[in-house]
């Protein structure tokens, strides 16, 4: 998983909940996710955690910290 600072997490949905059991779409509308592309920054912490293990193959955790250049 991307490092994260502020102890928040942000992901963002890649996959479609068409054809997924219903936990799984429960689990994205839980995290904030309705549609592809659309991301959500959440507290970082094992309830969250979770939920993106549940979906991990839908989402990805965007690392938004700005890279520096050496």
């Amino acid at each position: 998983m991307a490092e994260t600072t502020n102890g928040t997490v942000t992901v963002e949905q890649i996959g479609s909940p068409i054809r997924r059991r219903g936990n799984q779409r429960q689990t994205l509308i839980g995290l904030g996710l309705n549609r592809l592309h659309r991301r959500s920054t959440l507290p970082d912490n094992s309830a969250t955690r979770g939920m993106i293990e549940t979906v991990k193959h839908l989402v990805r955790v965007v690392d938004d910290a700005p890279r520096s250049r050496s």
